[in-house]
């Protein structure tokens, strides 16, 4: 064999080099094989060291790294087999080629089973080693960029925590927990402002899908023949304008999560369309002649009344019951009053951050401030309050001539009766469950006997 180059020109411009270049060990019992390695290796600026047996090998992975071993079957002593399982074992990254001067699909099959990348026979042909070497290097680079990429995934998703103490938190946190695990379809209720695509966002990263995309959609955001395209994309010509193949957005989410924000805005043929899709897990694009399989989770979210919405017609029976398999309901910030000081440190501390801002404490007189507000735009209203006062304040503290709330205090509802409380929670659950008992008595964790005495004590309907 001639000394060629082991990366020929077509491989150095296609596969992208490690740099630096990668350390390469070579394992043969052949002084020819393991000279000729070397020489070629060398010449193309790898770092090589070369080994006659098992014992020489392993001496030489505990005293240096290697990212490459290439590593004949029969050795004296230990051969390459029993070798490439110790290897596995003490260096779990590193690359192991198999050279094999008896190529057999039970040999091929036993090394590639013990964790090797691939192996290649004797005599050598340099192109097809540089090409096996290349590739295996290109494969471990890619694997390492996703590993990290899935740290950086894991640290970005325990930065997105909801922040709540309270009694009603804890209860949605408990919820969240529990349905990230499945497969279920979610809706979120909640006013505007209380944190519905957060909590989306906490479901989908708890989830199995979480190295997936989560793709929003805001139903009420757009007509309903943009929001057709936007879903479900379309062909090039579907109609004017559409001057090229586009993927919807439930295509977008194959594999992860589809979340539906205003769910209750779209409108009955958009319903329909969307049920099938949901039942099937196939998209049409418009303007396509066949369908397209789809792997996805759906979360919808909503502050719309849906269960009125079905009363009346503008929600159809069969998609709501679709979409309304398990449900979170959100409590408005005026309901959960015990939280409002660690949501005010906790932007007072984001926007700290991103203005490189002094202002690191909230006055007593300003939280005081703070807390009797009604909040009518709930958490997404504070934390627009405590960036303005970021803004206009001055260190070390935010006070309440800072807060945009004080000339437009709304003052806080007036003291209720425990009783009071009970129905308005007692008649919302029973909203949020469509009336239905059984349903309302595992939310509220009491028995069937006790919410039917509740309805009949404060004239509720279920």
């Amino acid at each position: 064999m001639g000394l060629v180059s082991l990366v020929p020109h077509h491989y150095k411009e296609n596969i992208s080099m490690p740099q630096p270049l990668a350390r390469i060990l070579i394992v043969d019992d052949e002084f020819s094989v393991r000279d000729s390695l070397n020489h070629w290796f060398r010449k193309d600026g790898y770092e090589v060291q070369v080994t006659a047996d098992a014992t020489e090998a392993m001496g030489a992975m505990q005293s240096s790294d290697f990212d490459v071993v290439l590593l004949d079957i029969r050795l004296p002593g230990m051969d390459g087999m029993r070798l490439l399982e110790q290897i596995r074992r003490t260096a779990p990254t590193v690359i192991v080629i198999m050279i094999t001067a008896c190529a057999s699909v039970d040999t091929a099959v036993r090394a590639l089973k013990l964790g090797a990348a691939d192996y290649v026979t004797k005599p050598l042909n340099p192109e097809e080693l540089s090409h096996v070497v290349a590739q295996a290097l290109v494969q471990r680079r890619l694997l390492e960029e996703n590993r990290q990429l899935r740290g950086t995934i894991d640290e970005m998703a325990g930065e997105q925590e909801i922040v709540g103490e309270s009694p009603p938190m804890q209860k949605v946190l408990e919820l969240i927990e529990h349905v990230a695990k499945t497969e279920a379809t979610v809706l979120i209720l909640g006013e505007s402002g209380t944190g519905k695509e957060l909590v989306a966002r906490a479901i989908h990263v708890a989830s199995k899908r979480r190295y997936a995309p989560i793709v929003a959609v805001n139903c009420g955001g757009l007509p309903d023949s943009l929001l057709e395209s936007e879903l479900f994309g379309h062909e090039k010509g579907a109609f004017t304008g559409a001057d090229e193949q586009r993927k919807g957005k439930i295509e977008l989410a194959d594999g992860g999560t589809l979340f539906l924000d205003e769910v209750g805005a779209i409108n009955a043929k958009m319903q329909v369309d969307l049920l099938r899709v949901l039942e099937t897990h196939e998209v049409f694009r418009l303007g396509a002649d066949r369908p397209k399989k789809v792997d996805f989770r759906v979360i919808c979210a909503t502050n719309d009344n849906l269960f009125k919405a079905l009363q009346e017609g503008r929600v159809r029976e069969d998609f709501y019951y679709r979409i309304n398999v398990f449900t979170i309901e959100l409590p408005p910030l005026r309901a959960r009053r015990t939280d409002i000081p660690a949501l005010a440190q906790h932007f007072l501390d984001r926007f700290s951050r991103q203005m490189d801002s002094r202002i690191s404490q909230i006055s007593p007189q300003a939280m005081e401030l703070l807390m009797n507000y009604d909040w009518p735009g709930n958490v997404r209203e504070l934390s627009n309050a405590i960036e303005r006062a970021m803004v206009v304040g001055r260190p070390p503290a935010i006070l309440p001539s800072d807060l945009p709330v004080r000339r437009e205090l709304h003052p806080a509802p007036p003291i209720q009766s425990l009783d009071d409380v009970e129905k308005q929670h007692i008649a919302a659950v029973l909203v949020s469950t469509s009336g239905n008992i059984t349903r309302a008595a595992e939310i509220l964790q009491v028995d069937r006997v006790t919410v039917y005495n509740k309805i009949k004590k404060y004239g509720l309907r279920p």
